[in-house]
């Protein structure tokens, strides 16, 4: 395929001939003709996309269960074939689409930043380590598996390595040359995204499932795998006895939890990219801040200490957590691990949320404007906030309502009580500090009263005896031959000069100190349940009120929501960081 323009890219620039040509002061695209390419080729590589989702969600889903005739080998075939496609794609977009002459004709200054993609580099190198366990892992046993089990990790690896590069230099490009095959090649990299997240989702709950039912399998919270029929993985019915390849075994399932934080983080990347393709940018609206990330400027530490404290104490927990839940039967041990678990959360989730409300009401003394310039990468921030804040509100009100229905109640029952309600407040105090931090404008320098204010400190350090000399009690203006040629300079104006720093940057310390706490908060918020500490699955109230198979499905379904959360609002808080 050559590097000739579509119909849409050929109508917008008949249009742009035009309107250079009889009307010479209007810009150089029309409203109407920016909004061409939204239409068609979107629509058909929507459609793409949500059918091969669906193929995607039924295979997963199908292949969980024992009962219904699709194997996990049917799944790894699947997502295989499409990462090999998206390979294909990702080579004749960087070798011939970017390339091709005007093909990019801007770029966005907001998608892809830095430390998003800096994120995105962080999960593909633990994936990568994952995937290198898993071949290690179906290697040991090669001889009753079916090939496809280690030629799907040798392909997952690779398709890691090629989109993370194509991500990294490519996330800001608006393309406008091969338009629709541009759209359907990215939707499809999303949704090939998505199926492995699916997918790495699914095992992960099924091996979490399976792992508690070896230890004790009379527990009634485990009854529905059987009722349900789980499967089991094939590599389970082989022989793994070694010791190195027990550690293949848990060493990728440990770190599943990055894997699956990388697919969601280059499905939100490549979603971007997708809304840009063919976008114009108009350079006068759309500004470009180069905003610098100084960590250990401009702040008080009380943030990133306190924050430390929750981190360090969160780690703690969960080694406890972990120790007394899983490795006791003790009902003893059960129920201290789960007050510990509680108490942990609650002391957190209040701070946070008072925080959150501190920093809402900061804000309304922020002079900064607002941005309402047209931002995808914001839209989709938001979105991602709001709809992943859904999983944890569904988990918390069926809490609630299996708490306050059932009876008797304990102390664990009140402190669960406690936990979901302010899990609820602090998403939505979180959800509201952000999205206002999002859509400030970064702070601008008034270069005209830096020059004004450079004067007043040269005229104070250089020719100080003169002002001091010069200044009349009755607080008039400054002589002219104070000032060497420049403007009389009122005495107040000077105080105020000099100490006008100090008044207006209280606002913005106080705001990175409350982004900072919350960013730490959040880190260890998402690593409790990305690594084990579950307690929705060890807390009977729940289950005895919803039954031991409708409460694991709600769980299962909303918990990688939650989870995800917590991991996107941690890079919206450091753009908020860096903003204030």
């Amino acid at each position: 395929m050559g590097c000739g323009h579509k119909d849409d890219k050929a109508s917008l620039a008949s249009s742009q001939i035009v309107s250079f040509s009889h009307q010479p002061h209007q810009p150089p695209s029309t409203p109407a003709s920016k909004e061409v390419w939204k239409k068609g080729g979107r629509m058909f590589s929507v459609l793409l996309a949500v059918h091969l989702a669906l193929l995607a969600c039924t295979l997963v889903s199908s292949g969980a269960f024992e009962k219904i005739a699709v194997h996990d080998y049917d799944v790894f075939f699947l997502l295989t074939v499409m990462m090999l496609t998206v390979i294909i794609w990702i080579i004749f977009y960087l070798a011939g689409t970017s390339r091709c002459p005007d093909a990019i004709l801007c770029k966005d200054s907001h998608a892809g930043p830095v430390w998003l993609r800096g994120g995105l580099i962080l999960f593909a190198i633990f994936s990568l380590v994952m995937d290198v366990f898993k071949i290690g892992y179906y290697s040991s046993f090669y001889s009753c598996l079916s090939a496809i089990k280690i030629i799907y990790p040798i392909v997952q690896a690779i398709f890691v390595v090629v989109q993370t590069y194509f991500l990294w230099i490519s996330a800001k490009d608006c393309v406008h040359v091969h338009l629709n095959v541009t759209r359907c090649g990215l939707m499809l990299t999303l949704t090939t995204n998505l199926a492995v997240w699916m997918s790495a989702v699914t095992d992960e709950s099924v091996h979490k499932a399976h792992s508690k039912l070896k230890k004790n399998v009379t527990e009634e919270i485990f009854r529905w795998l059987l009722k349900a029929g789980m499967r089991s993985s094939s590599a389970e019915e082989c022989n793994c006895n070694s010791q190195i390849c027990q550690i293949f075994k848990n060493g990728y399932f440990w770190l599943y939890p990055f894997n699956i934080e990388y697919s969601l983080f280059a499905s939100a990347m490549v979603y971007v990219m997708w809304k840009n393709v063919g976008r114009f940018i108009d350079h006068h609206s759309h500004h470009i801040h180069h905003l610098k990330f100084r960590l250990f400027r401009r702040t008080f530490f009380v943030g990133i200490v306190l924050g430390l404290i929750i981190l360090v104490s969160g780690l703690g927990v969960l080694i406890l957590y972990e120790v007394q839940v899983n490795s006791s039967a003790e009902s003893s041990k059960k129920s201290q691990a789960l007050t510990m678990y509680y108490i942990f959360n609650i002391v957190c989730l209040g701070l946070m949320s008072l925080v959150c409300i501190g920093g809402s009401v900061i804000y309304r003394f922020d002079k900064r404007d607002m941005d309402r310039h047209k931002n995808p990468t914001r839209t989709l921030d938001v979105a991602l906030l709001m709809g992943a804040a859904l999983g944890q509100y569904a988990i918390s009100y069926y809490s609630i309502v299996a708490i306050v229905a059932s009876t008797p109640r304990d102390a664990i029952s009140a402190l669960n009580l406690t936990y979901a309600l302010l899990m609820i407040a602090q998403h939505t105090f979180q959800n509201i500090f952000i999205i206002e931090g999002l859509h400030r404008q970064p702070p601008k320098e008034d270069h005209k009263h830096d020059s004004h204010q450079k004067d007043l400190y040269g005229l104070t350090f250089v020719n100080i005896n003169a002002v001091s000399l010069r200044v009349p009690d009755s607080g008039s203006t400054l002589a002219p031959s104070a000032a060497s040629g420049t403007e009389a300079i009122h005495p107040s104006d000077l105080v105020r000069s000099l100490t006008a720093p100090k008044k207006m940057n209280w606002r913005r310390k106080f705001l990175r100190e409350i982004s900072m706490f919350l960013l730490l908060s959040n880190i260890i918020l998402w690593i409790m349940p990305a690594f084990g500490a579950r307690p929705q699955f060890d807390n009977d109230t729940e289950l005895n009120f919803y039954g031991d198979s409708m409460w694991p499905a709600i769980v299962d379904i909303c918990l990688p929501f939650g989870i995800f959360y917590r991991m996107h609002a941690v890079a919206s808080l450091l753009e908020v960081y860096i903003m204030s």
